[in-house]
């Protein structure tokens, strides 16, 4: 019978580049948010691959980026944090790159120092012809030794299995850490957290989303007259500033109602169990700076 093999996997890169995309594709399931804007993930986020032999631990972790507020640094803090502790390590990056730019220069340098296992994947390659593509791979490859290097498009299905083949091969022999039923380490109460922000990361302007954060207030299950299981659920979107507050609401409440509406279905979906949605709006203006919230985004060791 062949070994059971199980590790973590650190998967790291720049904002926006697709980690998210990609953790959700290998998982099969939604583990963590995912908006067409920079950094849409704030804490490392564990997504659990079982397979017939291994357990695959994932953490995604917040983009790089150059931190403005004391929460940025503890993202950034998250994700080089996080290579200590990996098994193996997903580096990310864009097809459409012409050079090794700051943001990966630093993570390179990261990975150097780590001196882990690590494996390119190389995103959005649609967006590039053959030639550029194998310029790219040939630049990174005289960085570092990487155990191989993967193009893909992590919106699509078919590179699931040839990048979950290549991990396994490089994992050693160990248990399986989670129950094989578990796909996050994330609580429902989080997960719920996230879908909310993530809506509203897809329907606002951007100055508004990186200034919100999202709290669970109540989450209670109960039968409903039918006998079916529902969650009550309660959240206050925080905002930075009055202005943000009103666009988040919207004219006559819209938009309010829209990130609900999104965000309930996804959640229906998720859990598996209907769900009854109430949000609020507040300011708050210097959460960003506040330690009590920017240490829940720290890594969880």
């Amino acid at each position: 019978m062949a070994e059971f093999k199980s590790g973590f996997v650190t998967l790291i890169g720049r904002t926006n580049v697709g980690k998210s995309t990609l953790l959700n594709l290998l998982v099969g399931e939604k583990v963590a948010a995912i908006a067409n804007k920079v950094q849409t993930t704030r804490t490392a986020i564990k997504g659990i691959v079982n397979r017939e032999n291994s357990q695959i631990i994932f953490v995604d972790t917040p983009g790089i980026h150059k931190p403005k507020t004391k929460l940025n640094e503890t993202m950034i803090e998250t994700s080089f944090g996080s290579l200590a502790d990996s098994d193996l390590i997903l580096f990310l990056i864009e097809a459409t790159s012409d050079e090794i730019g700051r943001g990966d220069r630093r993570i390179l340098d990261k990975i150097k120092e780590a001196k882990k296992k690590t494996i390119l994947i190389i995103n959005k390659i649609d967006l590039v012809k053959k030639e550029k593509l194998l310029s790219l791979i040939d630049l990174y490859s005289k960085e570092y030794d990487f155990e191989t290097v993967i193009p893909i498009s992590a919106t699509n299905i078919k590179y699931k299995e040839i990048i979950l083949d290549e991990i396994e091969k490089n994992l050693k022999e160990g248990p399986a850490y989670y129950d094989i039923e578990e796909y996050t380490d994330q609580t429902l109460r989080q997960l719920a957290e996230e879908t909310i922000r993530e809506k509203a990361l897809k329907l606002l302007q951007d100055e508004v989303p990186h200034g919100i954060y999202v709290e669970v207030e109540k989450m209670k299950q109960r039968k409903n007259k039918n006998g079916e299981d529902i969650y009550d659920i309660e959240a206050t979107i925080y905002c930075l500033r009055n202005s943000h507050k009103g666009i988040i609401i919207g004219k006559n409440g819209e938009m309010l109602k829209r990130i609900g509406r999104m965000a309930r279905i996804d959640m229906e979906e998720n859990f598996g169990v209907k769900v009854n949605l109430k949000t609020w709006v507040k300011v708050k203006e210097d959460w960003q700076e506040n330690d009590s919230i920017v240490n829940k985004f720290k890594l969880n060791k």
